[in-house]
């Protein structure tokens, strides 16, 4: 089954929305966006999660040594990169760390779904453009890919069973679209998880 991830969250009620609503993987922001939050923040917010969820740090271009020590300390479980980090980074993140990373690129044509298929990174992220706009690119684009990934950008409660039915994805990668004026809103987040089941029956 499709699993769901939601992210940029920063509230202590958007750890309560997903305690409810049980995603699978939920993702704190540190790279510089209005969704970023602090390492501080980060521990406040883990220390009410429900650990069974999966917690994946978001960073861009950042640090090696910065990026694993999220991992290392316990505050995040998996490591997302969304800048232009190369083999070498994710070779020395993973040998730091031991946890599993996810790769984002922004796709524009089948071959970005192609050089993304070629990352060794445990799992791929195929987005629109720099993350975090909002908008989604032609999921015709993504052909046969067989290894697992995340589908991200423009994703919403009235697309995710569509982008599942025709993409199928290891996951769905979900922010602004669960979001009312920029704040994580519980009625898109729960509309999205029954709409997520729904597409599987």
């Amino acid at each position: 089954m499709t699993k769901v991830k939601i992210c940029g969250l920063s509230r202590l009620c958007d750890i309560d929305y997903v305690n409810e609503l049980k995603p699978e993987y939920v993702g704190f922001v540190f790279a510089k966006s209005r969704r970023q939050i602090t390492r501080e923040h980060a521990i406040t917010l883990r220390m009410s999660l429900d650990p069974s969820i999966t917690v994946v740090g978001v960073f861009v271009d950042e640090v090696p040594k910065i990026a694993g020590a999220y991992a290392e300390d316990g505050i995040i479980d998996m490591i997302q990169l969304h800048g232009r980090e190369d083999e070498t980074y994710i070779r020395n993140l993973r040998f730091q760390t031991g946890c599993d990373i996810i790769k984002a690129f922004s796709v524009q044509s089948s071959e970005d779904v192609k050089r993304a298929c070629e990352s060794s990174a445990d799992y791929i992220l195929l987005d629109h453009g720099a993350g975090g706009t909002g908008q989604s690119f032609d999921w015709n684009l993504i052909g046969e890919v067989d290894r697992p990934y995340f589908l991200a950008g423009g994703l919403h409660p009235g697309n995710v069973e569509e982008a599942i039915r025709k993409a199928h994805p290891y996951a769905l990668d979900i922010s602004s679209g669960v979001e009312t004026e920029g704040k994580k809103d519980r009625q898109k987040i729960e509309t999205v998880s029954y709409t997520h089941l729904r597409a599987h029956e």
